[in-house]
């Protein structure tokens, strides 16, 4: 059985050498932390924008509330009033079947959007949401969010 002699690489062979695939690769690297610093702060604009929409739609069902059954729903009953009637309504035959309100949206983070009675600024009610940190106050994403 003979052998045969391994093949060598010629010269005018093309390829690529382990130092330019490195290259490559970083450069992708750079690129995609590029993109990632300039596309996540606008994940936290949209959490911010879904939020305000989000009140602003809530707001909207409690004036319907208002207009049908001449009061806001109490801070005891809360926004759960506009799904169905609350236990103390004075005439429950002007609650609008099937509520005012599909479904009580979340606030982006996963947690209910709250109810306060009498509302900041000598409002009847405020809806808001205690933002990314889920807690009073803070700044920028950890602020929280009106849907003034």
């Amino acid at each position: 059985m003979k052998c045969r002699p391994s093949p060598r690489r010629r010269k005018n062979e093309e390829g690529f050498t382990l130092i330019e695939l490195m290259v490559v690769i970083v450069i992708i690297g750079l690129l995609g932390t590029v993109v990632m610093l300039n596309v996540l702060p606008s994940q936290d604009k949209a959490m911010v924008t879904k939020a305000k929409a989000d009140i602003a739609t809530l707001n909207q069902a409690m004036e319907m509330y208002r207009l049908d059954n001449f009061s806001y729903p109490g801070a005891a009953d809360g926004l759960a009033a506009l799904q169905s009637p609350p236990p103390g309504l004075a005439d429950a035959s002007r609650y609008r079947p099937g509520g005012y309100i599909k479904n009580l949206p979340n606030d982006p983070w996963g947690r209910p959007y709250q109810l306060q009675v009498p509302g900041r600024d000598n409002a009847a009610f405020s809806i808001f949401t205690y933002g990314a940190d889920g807690a009073p106050g803070g700044e920028g994403e950890n602020a929280d969010i009106f849907g003034d």
